[in-house]
């Protein structure tokens, strides 16, 4: 697997209690502040890293479905992203036509990317913490759930801390956190968790993306829940992957559709 590397992140303000679609966020040097927790990579193991003795398991036998399904996975996970790649740049734009259609976007390197929640003006640097696959997840969400993934963009629910977490980088915060969760870099799942994922990714190959949008979803209602600020970031990501781990492990899901918090992509 790739080394997914460390770095600082960008704590958003909100001005508002969000923005109106149409509307163009500026950031300036008041409306920031920089923070010294790391958001990517090995920054997160605190958040990532929470296997507890009592859920220590043999691996599990896989069928050969479960085996070329996890391969395909894991081979979606090796890839970085390259801007030097047609392919990644282009995956790149659209998902900034779907977060602001109404925006023309001057460049593949510009200040506008900050209004996603990007640290930087090239979001390449970013996407250490979570490879190509970070932005399948998000162009997914796009896609997939429009109104939630404007809702959790533009901050548009609930009574919100004035210093928000920045969405994108946080996006590529939750593709770290399920690929550890899931322990997707082993040959073979190692816990209950994992082992009941294979058997939803095997009757849906866009299980890993479809719960990575249910993720970002709940992750958010645990921030509004717990009335969080940035610094409490980590905080709120631990409680989201607890909460995912328990509704996995219900005995009676066979599938993502049926996990309590998928309901929470409707609203």
């Amino acid at each position: 697997m790739n080394d997914r590397g460390g770095g600082s992140f960008v704590a958003v303000r909100r001005i508002s209690q969000g923005l109106e679609r149409g509307s163009v966020y500026h950031s300036s040097s008041a409306e920031v502040v920089a923070g010294s927790a790391a958001w990517l990579g090995r920054g997160l193991s605190c958040v990532c890293a929470q296997g507890r003795d009592s859920d220590a398991r043999p691996s599990f036998d896989l069928t050969p479905a479960q085996e070329d399904c996890l391969e395909r996975l894991q081979n979606r996970i090796d890839v970085s992203y390259d801007s030097s790649i047609p392919h990644h740049q282009e995956a790149l734009k659209d998902l900034w036509k779907l977060a602001f259609p109404e925006q023309e976007l001057h460049g593949v390197v510009s200040n506008q990317w900050k209004e996603m929640g990007w640290q930087g003006k090239d979001p390449s640097t970013d996407f250490r913490g979570g490879g190509f696959i970070s932005l399948e997840n998000l162009l997914y969400f796009a896609r997939k759930f429009s109104k939630s993934f404007q809702d959790l963009l533009r901050k548009q629910v609930g009574d919100r801390s004035v210093w928000e977490y920045p969405f994108a980088v946080a996006g590529i915060n939750i593709t770290f956190m399920l690929i550890q969760m899931l322990d997707l870099e082993a040959v073979k799942p190692r816990s209950v968790v994992g082992e009941t994922f294979l058997r939803f990714l095997s009757v849906n190959e866009s299980a890993f993306d479809l719960l990575y949008c249910i993720a970002f979803k709940l992750m958010d209602q645990q921030w509004l829940s717990m009335r969080a600020s940035y610094m409490e970031f980590n905080t709120v990501m631990k409680s989201t992957r607890r909460q995912l781990e328990r509704e996995i492990m219900v005995e009676d899901i066979t599938r993502l559709e049926d996990l309590p918090s998928y309901s929470l992509l409707s609203q």
